[in-house]
């Protein structure tokens, strides 16, 4: 054993910390030291002594892995079909693996959000029955479904940070009492009060296993709307939107996830301002609508009305239905608009188009809501046939969905297609200090195929047979901000924004090889391939045809060691794809990321951070502060916050992903509290113009009510 000698330094620091317990050493973040310097170390010792103090106090000890295995089996804490496709001693040795990574939470939030939100514990919460590699260890286990090989390369991925499966996946894999291993749902309605019970009831079912639940709402006609002809009986949107989120609040997965859900709506719709006015602070009770997150679907035709001065028309789904033979959600309002202004069988009223543009931003800057699918925008970007009509809880998810019809005796008709997410992240920072990015994102896409194959729900049947016939992943990144201010690059730069493209470019090459692989390995591929433009080639034209490569020489620089893919190495690609295929039908999508960017280490997603030190609030424990990645007193000066930053460097940065990305990227928008109404619209007339797909939440920094020594309160506005 080597002896340490400390140095007077390090005596002062031992000083300084003595006597502290773990949340006390972290609060010394939000104060500055001496020479004032952030008190990085004290967060470091926070997360030590949280498992001194806290963690090794309350694990179950178990002698061996073997005793630890038979017992959670025995006691049903663990799904014993997942180990039984291995052998012992291979359960051993990836076990050893996992633990001979040597892996260490780097800060105090990432220990804690871990054993509070996602360790295995007894049935009665009091103690732990999971270290962090075991739960790594399980989930490997369990979505590489008797795959030695494949667990093997997900332990890798995993423990050293490059891939993160999401919440549901890393909470629920391998777990006997557990929920889904998906991260949210999409479901349209239709009108018709069958498809509204319907969509009520799966809301239930699809809560209390998994989370969060998004619904169409543009196909259900407006309040007035006649039924069997006769007039101004439909009640429209609201009343399904208050059933809804009574629905939510009543479905959790065992007190695991709370019940979310979102609706989206068509501006076009005639109950759209009923719609918005359901979030105004002064709203009715009678309509007000306190958790259900709301969405509108934006298409060109209403922004070159508000560019023009022109009113906008707002037409009945049920009258478009019945001229069309289609519903309202399926049909392009830009395509259709003058043609439905100038038809007398569709009944409309007209608001004036820039009145509605200032009527969002108002309840933008009330409530954060709504989220914003720039509805044209995605459909001209999406390779798959059909029409995409709505997003999901997060407004990342743009896939196809299709109508489900029923008899007279409420059994289905016809089965149609809804959407499941099934998600993962990859650590941008250590993915590219990995050394193979390509094998990082092929496991990635294994492990979330995995997913999407071993989801099976079969009480929301238009979500599995969706799933099933889809295969559909979402593969999201994360620490992009981390990663730039490592490397000395500013985010928004002319830098950031050359690596954001080239980094995204060379994903997307690796995504499709590895579903090209894996529609060789099965032998077929998504259900629609034919009809996509994956096989008329016509997806892959534009990385034919042009050089893709770093532009500015740091770019250059950080991709020195990873190989970028050529113009042969695209047509090799697009030749096997049409050839054989690809296994799924969506491969991309990039998610904000909560928790597990906490645990990972990681700045959210690929925006901004919102600042240089993050305060949250943590349960009983209160608040608890969270250094962002890699940030030191030395690299301070990149880390500035997206409220520095402005939503034009944000939207560009974004704007460089999208054009890679086949469904859409989490957005959310950065203003100081300065910002007015106008501000708000120009950012989304600018995001559109960019080709941004959607708006997430939209966020004001306020000034604290109570001071603070490091930053001022920033206020999500929910």
């Amino acid at each position: 054993m080597v002896e340490v000698e400390l140095t007077d330094v390090d005596f002062k620091t031992e000083a300084r910390f003595e006597g502290l317990d773990y949340h006390a050493l972290n609060a010394m973040l939000n104060l500055y030291d001496a020479d004032g310097k952030i008190q990085f170390d004290a967060d470091k010792r926070a997360a030590r002594e949280y498992f001194l103090q806290h963690v090794n106090q309350n694990t179950v000890f178990f002698h061996s892995l073997k005793e630890r295995l038979d017992y959670l089996v025995e006691k049903e804490y663990y799904e014993p079909t997942v180990l039984e496709k291995y052998s012992m001693d291979f359960i051993q040795e990836l076990n050893d693996r996992a633990y001979g990574a040597k892996f260490r939470f780097e800060t105090f939030l990432g220990a804690f959000k871990y054993y509070t939100s996602y360790t295995l514990k007894t049935f009665d919460g009091k103690r732990y029955l999971e270290r962090f590699e075991d739960r790594v260890v399980m989930t490997a286990l369990a979505l590489a479904d008797g795959d030695p090989r494949l667990a093997v390369q997900l332990v890798d991925e995993i423990i050293s940070g490059r891939f993160q499966p999401a919440t549901p996946t890393f909470l629920n894999a391998g777990k006997a009492q557990r929920g889904e291993l998906v991260s949210c749902f999409l479901l349209r309605i239709e009108d018709n009060m069958e498809s509204i019970a319907r969509g009520i009831n799966s809301a239930l079912q699809l809560s209390k296993r998994g989370g969060g639940v998004a619904l169409l709402l543009s196909n259900i006609r407006e309040a007035g709307a006649p039924i069997k002809q006769i007039e101004n009986q439909s009640s429209g949107i609201i009343p399904v939107m208050k059933l809804l989120e009574d629905s939510f609040s009543y479905a959790n997965q065992l007190g695991a996830r709370q019940g979310a859900g979102a609706v989206y709506l068509n501006a076009h719709h005639p109950d759209i301002l009923r719609f918005l006015d359901t979030k105004r602070e002064n709203a009715d009770e009678k309509i007000r609508i306190k958790t259900l997150s709301l969405g509108v679907v934006i298409p060109d035709i209403t922004f070159e009305l508000a560019k023009n001065g022109e009113d906008m028309y707002l037409f009945s789904p049920y009258d478009v239905e019945k001229v069309y033979g289609k519903p309202f959600g399926d049909i392009s309002v830009t395509e259709k608009y003058r043609e439905m202004v100038d038809d007398p069988r569709i009944k409309k009223t007209k608001i004036n188009a820039r009145e509605f543009f200032q009527t969002l931003a108002e309840i933008q800057f009330e409530s954060g809501y709504p989220y914003i699918m720039f509805e044209d925008t995605v459909n001209k970007a999406n390779p798959i046939a059909g029409r995409i009509n709505m997003s999901n809880l997060c407004s990342e998810i743009l896939q196809v969905n299709t109508p489900t019809t029923y008899n007279e005796d409420l059994s289905y008709d016809t089965i149609g297609k809804d959407i499941s997410c099934n998600l993962g992240s990859m650590n941008i920072a250590l993915a590219m200090d990995g050394g193979d990015l390509g094998l990082t994102v092929e496991t990635a896409i294994r492990a979330l195929t995995a997913v999407s194959v071993q989801s099976h729900i079969a009480s929301v049947r238009s979500i599995e047979d969706g799933n099933d016939r889809s295969h559909a992943i979402g593969l999201g990144q994360m620490n992009l901000h981390g990663y730039l201010a490592r490397e000395h690059v500013y985010y928004g730069s002319e830098e950031g924004i050359d690596f954001t493209n080239i980094y995204f470019y060379t994903v997307l090459f690796h995504a499709l090889r590895a579903s090209n692989r894996l529609a060789i390995e099965r032998g077929t591929a998504f259900d629609g391939f034919e009809n996509s433009t994956y096989a008329s080639g016509e997806f892959f034209d534009k990385y034919t045809e042009q050089v893709w490569a770093p532009e500015t020489a740091k770019a250059k620089e950080l991709f020195a060691n990873v190989q970028i893919p050529t113009q042969d190495d695209w047509r090799e690609l697009k030749a096997s794809v049409q050839a054989h295929g690809i296994y799924n039908q969506n491969l991309q999508a990039v998610p904000p990321t909560g928790s597990i960017s906490y645990i990972n280490n990681s700045t959210s997603s690929i925006h901004p951070i919102a600042s240089k030190i993050e305060i949250r609030k943590e349960g009983k424990l209160g608040r608890v502060y969270y250094p962002a990645p890699f940030m030191t007193n030395e690299n301070l000066e990149y880390y500035q916050d997206a409220y520095e930053i402005g939503y034009e460097k944000v939207i560009d940065t974004y704007a460089a992903a999208t054009q890679h990305v086949d469904q859409g990227l989490s957005l959310t928008l950065f203003f100081k509290d300065t910002v007015t109404t106008r501000d708000i619209n120009k950012a989304q007339i600018y995001a559109w113009r960019k080709g941004i797909k959607t708006i997430y939440y939209i966020r004001l920094r306020q000034l604290a009510l109570e001071g603070t020594d490091m930053t001022e309160c920033v206020s999500c506005m929910l």
